[in-house]
């Protein structure tokens, strides 16, 4: 469905003609360690700290995180991942345990004055929590600095720069993730703290003005919404981020359509790596944390393991349309997904079908189905791994 008279659009032309543009952010304060307090919070081989936040409302303000080391033979320095979760969600224990046990440094923070105390979505809130979540929609009367995206970004920098301080890390070395608003957060983050060296954004994307599921709500907001869209939609960002990224969704996302997806990673400069799998649940745990493409991308760019394949070229011709690939690891399949509805993508059928593929040319290709709307490639890797081409509007569909 396209969307007309776009707000994210024309903020990204003026966040793109206007590098001088200034960041709310204050990335040298940033980037200084935080002060940490001790909690006596406990989890199986995780620490908790609470570290200082920005003020709020003329109040200081502290975050909850849980950090965790690998084990590392003396003198050695681990690589780090930054873990940011999405809506409903805190800092999560055995988030941070699943990296660490590969071999990462790792810190999962709130980025909602909360704790993981409670249940999903109803976490307690402690004395010194900021703003609460999730879009701050509500609070764009406020100053920029007492809203929720501020300060959720905020503290995302600020557990960077904390992990980046452990005489235990490799500073050079880490990555970020996150998912749903988490993925909405490291959108942003990428293209205010340089210093990642890669960025995976789950779900999360920009151009939440163009197509989300936050259109009703940008719709009530009427002439706020654009105020909220120049501070705080990720399209402002991207056009900064400079590290590689790899994107990673289902086809029927119900947040962040594959419209909006494909405008984000477009607007980012960065080198891209697209994962786009057949209808993806949406949600942490195994959904959102557990994909193997996340963790094979920063293996090869923290660690310097082999590689996610890469698309090099793509195209259509007499009605076949293919990609061309470079690969470390043996292409054992492709596919092309397609469907043949318009209307919202989180309601279309989206179907497969199968795409010849030669590994001596590195090509994969297929039949366009009649009446297809949408499609795209994906190429599959002997560790079962995917790697999808960018999604093609045909004419019918553009109608």
């Amino acid at each position: 469905m396209r969307h007309r008279g776009s707000m994210a659009a024309a903020l990204l032309i003026a966040a793109t003609a206007g590098a001088a543009q200034a960041l709310p952010w204050d990335m040298k304060a940033l980037s200084a360690p935080p002060a940490t307090y001790p909690t006596t919070m406990r989890a199986e081989g995780v620490t908790g700290v609470f570290y200082d936040g920005l003020p709020w409302k003329g109040k200081a303000t502290r975050i909850f995180a849980w950090y965790g080391l690998p084990e590392l033979r003396p003198g050695e320095k681990a690589p780090g991942m930054v873990l940011v979760h999405g809506g409903g969600g805190t800092a999560f224990a055995e988030w941070v345990r699943l990296w660490t046990a590969r071999g990462y440094a790792a810190i999962a923070m709130d980025t909602c004055g909360a704790m993981p105390v409670g249940s999903y979505g109803k976490w307690k809130r402690h004395e010194y929590g900021g703003p609460p979540g999730w879009g701050g929609f509500d609070q764009i009367d406020d100053p920029p600095e007492d809203q929720w995206p501020y300060h959720a970004v905020a503290a995302v920098i600020l557990g960077h720069s904390l992990l980046r301080s452990m005489p235990q890390v490799d500073s050079r070395r880490i990555g970020i993730t996150g998912i749903s608003w988490g993925g909405y957060l490291t959108c942003i983050v990428a293209g205010v703290d340089d210093r990642f060296a890669l960025a995976v954004p789950v779900y999360g994307c920009g151009f939440l003005g163009d197509n989300s599921c936050w259109l009703p709500q940008f719709q009530k907001m009427g002439d706020k919404a654009t105020k909220w869209l120049k501070l705080w939609d990720p399209s402002v960002y991207l056009p900064r981020a400079r590290m590689p990224m790899l994107w990673v969704t289902g086809t029927n996302d119900f947040a962040y359509p594959l419209d909006s997806l494909q405008k984000s990673y477009r607007a980012a400069p960065s080198p891209r790596t697209l994962c786009i799998r057949l209808r993806m649940p949406h949600g942490h745990g195994g959904p959102g944390e557990k994909p193997e493409e996340i963790h094979v991308f920063a293996n090869s760019v923290l660690r310097g393991g082999t590689p996610l394949a890469r698309i090099t070229d793509a195209g259509e011709r007499d009605g076949r349309a293919w990609v061309a690939f470079d690969s470390a690891v043996k292409i054992v399949s492709a596919e092309m997904l397609y469907t043949c509805d318009t209307g919202p993508w989180q309601k279309r059928k989206w179907q497969t079908t199968e795409a010849s593929l030669d590994s001596e040319k590195k090509r994969a290709e297929a039949k366009v189905p009649a009446g297809t709307t949408v499609y795209y490639i994906n190429l599959i890797d002997e560790r079962g791994l995917v790697v999808s081409g960018e999604h093609v509007v045909t004419p019918a569909g553009s109608r």
